[in-house]
């Protein structure tokens, strides 16, 4: 009887538990996305598209450039409202960094 030869193990990082991942295209570059459900979220995050919270327990978006390789200090939590917006508005002045108007 022959040997079954074993599949090497995927170089990409398997998604979370809770979490839906994929390569999404910008203008900006290619971006991983993580869809994040309610259940799997237990901490708060600053969204950067409208600065606001993102309280525990929220469905949100996780996203970091797709050449990046999920280097944690690129990801960014986003509302999903304001990942799928992102393109359409301009920036928004972060806390603690000048007035804002």
């Amino acid at each position: 009887m022959g040997r079954r030869h074993r599949r090497a193990p995927e170089a990409e990082p398997r998604p979370l538990a809770g979490a839906h991942q994929e390569v999404e295209e910008h203008p900006d570059g290619d971006w991983v996305v993580r869809r994040i459900t309610g259940s799997s979220s237990t901490k708060n995050y600053r969204c950067p598209g409208c600065d606001q919270e993102i309280r525990p327990a929220t469905p949100h978006v996780v996203a970091w450039p797709a050449d990046a390789a999920g280097a944690e200090q690129d990801r960014r939590h986003w509302h999903s409202a304001c990942w799928a917006a992102r393109g359409r508005r301009g920036p928004v002045p972060q806390r603690g960094r000048g007035p804002r108007h």
